[in-house]
């Protein structure tokens, strides 16, 4: 904290000490320029007429003048009143100057992570420190955005993991409770135990890929997204046949830069959403195209109706829409949101839109060049 004053002080001195040494360099200016043509005119006056009467123009008599002599001491007491007089304004003026960089050190000093509604408002008049004011606030506006998202996705996950826990807990203390229990019993408590114990891997597994995506690209390769496409698609074929949905693909050459890793996450999420959020006899329609600098993934499905305005919702972690749209219990809210951190990190441009008749209309655009 001293350190931080005796650095403001440092500042507010040497401003006042330039302010000061302008005032006082222009102060000296003027006195040079009034006392060397004086001086020069003393000594091109003939011997036996007075100077005084040159600098003053009281030689007719009109009464007393300021002699040479005079004029420099007078001078040289105006220079020594002039320092300090220079230093004062400069001490004021420095001090004014910095009177908003001020404010803006109080309260960042009391904005923390828990307090980040605070603003600066420095208001008028609009200069470069206002700008800077500006700046901040828009700065920590973010971060409280940032920080009241990391909480809610912290409180959702800790929800989402203990659910399964506590059912496990709940299976094993009711099981090992039963003084009857067979091997049949125990039999299929560990075949519920497992499969609460995959459910929480396949949930711990989300959250590591949509850590890994949002960390952002450490490795461009060079690849053909309908490649890793129909990789995914291959993948993916008992499942859709398993829901009763049609899965599709038309995929043309579309070669891209990126981490290869993190394309298949992207692709693998947005068809198992569009499998998991469809219908009985429903439609699954990827497409890979090339269009000018950039390479498309557009991915189509069936399914219920889609409110517009619940659209971006759906790319935050943990939200999902009404019961009816993810009836199945594998889904975790977490695809969209991995799909956005994806396209994120490679400065993909993502769009989405509701179908008329239902369903989602999904497309990433990649640059064919690394960004």
């Amino acid at each position: 904290m001293t350190s931080r004053r005796l650095a403001r002080r440092s500042l507010q001195t040497r401003l006042a000490l330039a302010y000061a040494a302008g005032f006082y360099a222009a102060g000296v200016f003027v006195l040079v320029l009034v006392a060397v043509p004086l001086a020069d005119i003393d000594a091109a006056t003939p011997i036996g007429h007075s100077s005084s009467s040159a600098i003053t123009g009281t030689g007719t008599g009109t009464g007393p003048g300021i002699s040479l002599p005079q004029l420099l001491t007078g001078s040289a007491v105006a220079l020594v009143v002039l320092l300090p007089l220079a230093l004062a304004l400069g001490w004021y003026v420095a001090g004014r100057f910095l009177q908003p960089l001020r404010a803006i050190t109080a309260t960042a000093k009391v904005i923390s992570a828990g307090n980040l509604h605070r603003r600066l408002d420095l208001g008028e008049p609009t200069d470069e420190l206002t700008e800077l004011g500006h700046t901040l606030d828009d700065l920590f506006a973010r971060l409280e955005a940032s920080f009241d998202a990391q909480r809610h996705f912290v409180a959702n996950a800790s929800h989402e993991l203990r659910t399964p826990l506590a059912g496990l807990r709940t299976l094993l203390e009711v099981t090992l409770a039963d003084p009857g229990a067979d091997a049949g019993t125990l039999r299929s408590a560990c075949q519920e135990a497992l499969a609460l114990g995959g459910h929480q891997e396949r949930l711990v597994h989300a959250l590591l890929a949509l850590a890994t995506s949002e960390r952002g690209v450490t490795r461009w390769d060079t690849l053909d997204l309908a490649h890793v496409v129909e990789g995914v698609l291959t993948s993916r074929r008992d499942q859709a046949k398993e829901a009763g949905v049609d899965l599709a693909g038309h995929l043309a050459p579309a070669v891209t830069a990126g981490d290869r890793r993190l394309i298949e996450s992207l692709v693998a999420n947005l068809i198992d959403n569009a499998i998991r959020h469809n219908h009985a006899d429903g439609r699954v329609k990827v497409t890979t195209q090339t269009s000018g600098a950039r390479v498309a993934l557009t991915v189509v499905n069936s399914g219920p109706v889609v409110p517009g305005d619940q659209i971006q919702r759906l790319f935050h972690p943990f939200q999902k829409l009404a019961p009816e749209r993810h009836g199945r219990s594998e889904g975790y809210g977490l695809g969209l949101a991995i799909v956005d951190a994806v396209a994120q990190a490679h400065h993909a441009a993502l769009t989405t839109s509701a179908r008329p008749e239902g369903g989602l209309s999904i497309t990433v655009r990649f640059a064919r060049d690394r960004p």
